[in-house]
Parts: structure tokens; sequence; C-alpha cells
């Protein structure tokens, strides 16, 4: 992300420091994570420690400091979706993209995740993509909806 955009998403709310979480969660949306180079820019820019900058983006879990795929793969491993099957919804998109949860793929194309609970228990075991639910999944099935993501 180069500073040029990094100012313009600053500009677009007058450069105050209230808000820096908005400012950051723009960042996120547009780059998938949150570089260095960009925490330094808004520091600098909005006059904020980036001392600070870097515990809010710590503490939110909406942010991330290291690089994120562009499909988010949550995988729901509460109790209702673990005794439907979860593990091995969740088994079936690790060895299909090579990754555990909590990373990345190389070609930056999905970064996996388990959650707690996504909320919609009766359509149990739940993979979520880029914020789509798909329910009621089988091993076969996660296989089906990944392809479906470029």
């Amino acid at each position: 992300m180069d500073t040029g955009r990094i100012d313009q998403i600053i500009d677009n709310y007058q450069g105050e420091a209230s808000a820096l979480i908005q400012v950051l969660l723009d960042i996120q949306s547009e780059n998938h994570w949150l570089p260095k180079e960009a925490l330094n820019r808004v520091s600098e820019r909005l006059q904020v420690p980036l001392t600070r900058i870097q515990h809010i983006a710590t503490f939110y879990k909406a942010f991330s400091l290291v690089p994120k795929g562009r499909h988010r793969v949550h995988i729901c491993m509460g109790t209702a979706c673990h005794v439907r099957g979860a593990p091995r919804i969740l088994d079936t998109v690790q060895e299909l993209t090579g990754i555990k949860p909590g990373e990345t793929d190389v070609d930056l194309k999905f970064s996996l995740e388990t959650v707690n609970c996504l909320g919609c228990c009766a359509l149990g075991p739940v993979m979520e993509i880029g914020g789509k639910t798909h329910g009621k999944m089988a091993p076969a099935g996660a296989a089906d909806v990944l392809k479906n993501y470029e």
C-alpha cells in the first residue's frame, strides 16, 4: 500500500486523531493487514505515538500485523458444529490449502482460522468464507466451496 493511498484514507477523516481506529480499519479492509510502513505513516500524520497504534492494532482481533489471504476462511468449532463433524471439515480445508489455523498460504489466497461460534448452530457444521456462511458442510462440500474462490 503506497503512502499516497494512506494519506487519502487519513484525509477522508480530516486527519483527526479521534478517527484512528476507523483509519486502521480502512487500511486493513483494502490491504488485508497493517504493514509497519502504514502504521508509521498513520502515526506521523495523526500525531499519535506508534506505540499507541501498535497497542490498538494488537488489542483488536479485527486487525492483523501479518499478511492475510484474500479469502478468510473461518471454521466453527463450537459445540454444535463440533459434534456434527467440524473437525473433519477443518482437516479437509487444511489438506486442500496446505495451511493450519492462524496461517496464510504463500499465494495470499487463503487465511484459515477456527472460531468458537458463528451464531448459526442449527446449520452446523459451518464454514464462513469472506463473510458468506456455508452450512451443513461435509468434507466433499467444503472442497467444492473452496474451488469457487480464486
